[in-house]
Order: C-alpha cells, then sequence, then structure tokens
C-alpha cells in the first residue's frame, strides 16, 4: 500500500501554519511508507493475499481509534462513511496492482510508478469536474511519462522485476485507481475531523473488496507461513496504520508546497531501501528516470487553479494508504 500502497498528497496552503512538528511528522509518515514495497517483496505471498492481510491487520489498531475519535468530535454522516467505503473498495484494487507491479518491475520502481496518481487527479477532475489543469501540469505530463519509461529499465536492458512493461501496465493502473479513491474522498469529505474514522472505513472496505477479488480471480491464500504473517503484521502497523495516520494528520497544517517535497522523500526511499535491503540496485538511466518521475509530480503539485488559491481544500492522499499501494 501503500497506504499505502503507501504515494503524494496534496493540501490546502493553510494561512497562519508554521512549518513546526507536523513536518517531522509528514517526514516520518513518508519514511514509514517507503518501506511498503519492500515489506510487500519480504513477506513473499500473493498480491490478494498481502492486500487482504494489509488491510486486515491494520483494523485491531485503527478501529479502537475511530471509536475514540467518534466520541470526541461527534458521529460522522452516513452518507460520508459510505463514500469512505465506496473509496475503500477502489484502494483494495490499487492494493491487488500494486502488488502485481512490484513482482514485475521491483520493489523501489513500482514505488515511483505509485506517485502518478497526482496526474490522474488531475486529468479525472478535468473530465467529471470540469476543472481544467493548470499550463504547468500539461506541461510537465510528458515529462513524467518519460521518467516512467526510463525508471522501468526498458531502456538500458536492466530491470529489477520478472516484466518490466507488465510492470508498467499495472503501476499505471494503480495509479488510476488510487486517484479515483483520492477524489471520492475529495467530493465527500466534510469539516469534522475523522481522520482514524475514514481511514478505518477505507481499511475495512479494502479488505473485504480484495478477499472477493482475491476468490474471484484466485491467489487468494489465508494459510501463509508465520515469516510472511510477521511482515505483513509490519506492513500493516507500520504502512496501513501508523504511516497514514502521521501524514493524514500532519499535512493539512503545511503549505502544499512543503507537503508535496516532504512526500517526495517516499519513492527516493524506496529506491535506496530496494538497492539495500532487496539489491536492486538501479541504474544510472534508471536513477535519471526516477529524478524525472519526481520533478514533474512536484512541478504539478506546485500548479494551483483559481479554486485552490481561494483556499478550496485539495485532495488528502491517505498512504498505500492511507491510505498506504502505500498499497
Amino acid at each position: 500500500m501503500s497506504v499505502p500502497y503507501d504515494k503524494t498528497v496534496l493540501t490546502a496552503n493553510v494561512p497562519g501554519t508554521t512549518p513546526g512538528r507536523p513536518v517531522a511528522r509528514a517526514a516520518l509518515g513518508a519514511a514509514c511508507i517507503s518501506s511498503s514495497a519492500i515489506l510487500v517483496t519480504l513477506a513473499g505471498v500473493g498480491p490478494a493475499t498481502t492486500a487482504f492481510y494489509r488491510c486486515l491487520l491494520a483494523l485491531p489498531v485503527l478501529v479502537p481509534l475511530a471509536v475514540f475519535e467518534q466520541r470526541k468530535n461527534g458521529q460522522r454522516p452516513a452518507r460520508r462513511r459510505a463514500a469512505a467505503w465506496a473509496a475503500g473498495l477502489l484502494l483494495a484494487v490499487d492494493l491487488i496492482l500494486w502488488n502485481h507491479s512490484i513482482a514485475d518491475v521491483g520493489a523501489g520502481v513500482a514505488t515511483v510508478l505509485g506517485n502518478l496518481q497526482v496526474l490522474f487527479v488531475g486529468i479525472l477532475a478535468w473530465l467529471l469536474f470540469r476543472e481544467r489543469p493548470g499550463r504547468r501540469y500539461l506541461v510537465m505530463l510528458p515529462v513524467v511519462l518519460l521518467g516512467v519509461v526510463l525508471v522501468s529499465g526498458i531502456v538500458g536492458g536492466r530491470a529489477a522485476g520478472l516484466d518490466p512493461l507488465a510492470g508498467i501496465g499495472y503501476g499505471v493502473g494503480t495509479s488510476a485507481a488510487y486517484a479515483g479513491f483520492l477524489l471520492i474522498l475529495r467530493q465527500t469529505a466534510g469539516p469534522a475531523r475523522h481522520i482514524a474514522g475514514q481511514l478505518a472505513d477505507a481499511t475495512a472496505a479494502a479488505a473485504i473488496g480484495s478477499l472477493l477479488l482475491g476468490l474471484a480471480f484466485g491467489g487468494l491464500e489465508l494459510h501463509i507461513p508465520w515469516r510472511s504473517f510477521g511482515w505483513l503484521l509490519m506492513l500493516a502497523l507500520m504502512s496501513q496504520t501508523v504511516g497514514w495516520l502521521l501524514i493524514t494528520s500532519s499535512l493539512p497544517r503545511l503549505p502544499a508546497a512543503v507537503s508535496s517535497l516532504l512526500l517526495l522523500l517516499q519513492p527516493a526511499a524506496a529506491l535506496v531501501l530496494a538497492d539495500v535491503v532487496l539489491n536492486e540496485r538501479p541504474t544510472p538511466i534508471q536513477v535519471l528516470g526516477a529524478a524525472l518521475v519526481c520533478a514533474g509530480v512536484l512541478a504539478v503539485t506546485w500548479t494551483k487553479s483559481p479554486r485552490q488559491r481561494a483556499g478550496d481544500r485539495l485532495p488528502i492522499d491517505q498512504p498505500r494508504a492511507v491510505a498506504a499501494k502505500s498499497t
């Protein structure tokens, strides 16, 4: 996930706020999410199994937090809860596709590809809500796509995964599903702060969705080795729970440029971790591609429409999910 997926967060530029502790929390959350693809690889089970256990094992922590939050802030409207569940079903698709991408293109590169959801959010918002993207978005789109091709390993004849071309397809599908997840949350988000409740509902729906997809298309394993269970438990706690909660609680208090820059630590850290832990050493061409993707995503997040400049809320990424592929 990865929160997962785990992925870039867009936040409003909140007047009168200063970077202080929220910066440290956001950076720590991005660091937690950056390990998601590594833990998925170490678990060594199928995509549907990974997505299911990642979400299921996070619920014993998220549900009590949501109950406490509800007692403190009041109950959320049923419409918003239903929207969170609908978003969670898209998150299930996101996590499963992202897990496929990790196997086919490598943990580090899959995390870079997962940050393309910013571009899909802009496209879908344009098509569905008539929110025309800025000129910088249109200029940077081909730059990011070039970076995707370079980072995949197709150019240069070396890639860490099993099938780089399929990995790109899964990675792009991951970002598209995650963009839909973000847009649903954006259109139904309310003024009240129910971070844990929203995350718990989406995670529960993602667990059910992963279970159903695994049963329908095969590959779901309910009995897994204890070693795999341990890695998945770490994934659920570090990325799906701690990472997402840290990010969603801190980034709304930061300017958009600062928050986007902090979260771009995720793909960079994932490439470093994949090299150190999994010996997935990127080529210079892949490093260049990752730099192009990160630069393009950062440029897109700096683009502000008139509505955004007026202070309208922006989609809050919950890491891979949340909502850490987190995935």
